[in-house]
């Protein structure tokens, strides 16, 4: 009996939901369809099945009931919702935090609608490094929301685990990009079934201290959902692609070309400017799914 006991327990274990990723949205700052284009996005404007969500992420814990956001994208009224119809209302409409990685458009400005203007929303904590906590209280409109408690800014240390409960632990660090207002971060977080990076905006892969080669290697890592905003190198033709050194998916591709199909499996493709032909052209996906990578799914379970 104790032996049919045992084995029931690892059957639950192995078919009880843990805990997981749900990708809320995969677009560049200006989303998809992106104002003023005139190109491909005339297509999702007229059938929205093709449009797409500002990046965002849902980490979900079956067990506790509870979830957390990664990104307060411009999109999070309508993620808050998509969240709820995607798990059928079985968690609380609002997370137990919001992880940020930066002061750009996409990435925190959702957070007007926790205001008293929108949601009226009560102590929402709001996860970040030191600098863009900081901008939070010390700016406006941003510092309303802390003067009304609408939302609660908790600093995190750099490359320092934090405890999500007694089995997710999330931890930030800091890469290369554009800080006029904040530092920008990176997310590592571990469960106790699966770990994931999360880099939706660096500079080139070189200007960064760490390796991403030896980052997406780890065996800790299961999901690598990294900075694919651009395609290639001349996709916008009218702009210096030197303005906006984002490491081109072509060049990410190339960085990992002799890993074995185990490591370049991690890699999920996220943060597509409405540029990048990830978002609207078959052969591009077929370009990257054939090399061994992924791009991510808006929806999907992680």
């Amino acid at each position: 009996m104790k032996a049919f006991g045992v084995a029931i327990l690892l059957v639950l274990s192995l078919t009880l939901p843990g805990q997981h990723i749900i990708v809320l949205g995969t677009a560049q700052d200006g989303g998809f369809p992106h104002i003023g284009c005139q190109n491909e996005c005339l297509r999702a404007h007229s059938n929205p099945n093709l449009s797409r969500y500002v990046t965002s992420l849902a980490l979900v814990d079956p067990e506790s009931k509870q979830w957390w956001m990664f990104e307060a994208s411009p999109d999070l009224d309508k993620q808050f919702q998509y969240f709820r119809n995607l798990t059928d209302g079985q968690y609380p409409y609002l997370p137990s935090g919001i992880f940020v990685t930066h002061a750009h458009i996409g990435h925190y400005t959702g957070l007007m609608f926790l205001g008293k203007e929108a949601l009226g929303a009560s102590g929402v904590k709001v996860y970040a490094l030191p600098k863009m906590i900081e901008f939070l209280k010390n700016d406006g409109p941003w510092s309303q929301l802390v003067n009304f408690e609408n939302i609660d800014p908790v600093s995190m240390v750099e490359d320092q685990s934090l405890e999500l409960g007694a089995s997710i632990e999330v931890t930030a660090f800091t890469v290369p990009h554009r800080d006029e207002y904040s530092e920008t971060a990176g997310f590592k977080i571990i469960t106790p079934r699966k770990g994931y990076i999360f880099i939706p905006d660096i500079d080139k892969w070189h200007k960064w201290d760490r390796d991403i080669v030896e980052v997406v290697k780890d065996p800790k890592v299961d999901y690598a959902f990294i900075d694919a905003t651009f395609f290639k190198d001349g996709e916008l033709p009218n702009r210096p692609m030197s303005e906006m050194p984002h490491p081109f998916v072509q060049e990410t591709m190339l960085l990992f070309d002799k890993q074995p199909d185990s490591i370049k499996s991690k890699i999920k493709f996220i943060h597509l400017n409405h540029t990048n032909p990830l978002l609207f052209d078959k052969r591009a996906r077929n370009e990257v799914n054939r090399n061994g990578y992924g791009v991510a799914e808006q929806g999907k379970k992680y």
